[in-house]
Order: structure tokens, then sequence, then C-alpha cells
């Protein structure tokens, strides 16, 4: 997988209570992810960008939500979510990454 491609399946951490529990309890972190990215592709941009390990990766796709607007019906748009569970002894740290 080229590096050009290990930057665009990884679109960012996803932050919620769900994802810090997954974080400090089972060593999983929470990423969203392209639409057209498979297991095998998330697995390689995680080991490549944050070298670490990886025992498995769990996708789904998350459908947008119907709004209300003043000017009537909107839809936001469909994305992707990734669980990767880290092998044990391993961990991950955003903030020693962003270069």
């Amino acid at each position: 997988m080229n590096q050009e491609r290990v930057f665009k399946v990884l679109l960012g951490p996803h932050v919620s209570e769900k994802a810090t529990v997954l974080a400090e309890k089972k060593s999983q972190f929470v990423f969203k992810v392209a639409t057209d990215a498979t297991k095998l592709e998330i697995k390689k941009a995680v080991e490549t960008l944050f070298n670490v390990k990886v025992a498995g990766v769990t996708t789904l796709n998350v459908l947008g939500k119907s709004k209300r607007t003043a000017r009537g019906l909107g839809k936001r748009n469909d994305w992707k979510k990734a669980v990767v569970a880290l092998q044990p002894g391993q961990d991950l740290d955003f903030s020693s990454n962003a270069e």
C-alpha cells in the first residue's frame, strides 16, 4: 500500500464516551475511515502510522441522520467507522505522533 493511500484511509480518531471506554478497558481505538477502505487497508495504515501491532479490525457503516432545516428536509453524510483492537502490550498515543 503506497504512502498516499495510508493517509486517505484514516480520516481521524472518533472521540465519544463509548470510544473512550473501549480505549481504557480493552485497548481498542475507534477511527473514522474512508467509505471504500477495507479491513486489511485499515490494519496496515494503523500499523504504519503508529508503529503498533493490530490484533483485529471491526468496521461498520454509520448512516447519516435525516434533519429538518428551515429549507425542508436534509440528510447528513454517511460515514464508516473502524474499531481497531491492538495486541496485548501495545498502546496508541495520538499526541506523540502529530507531525
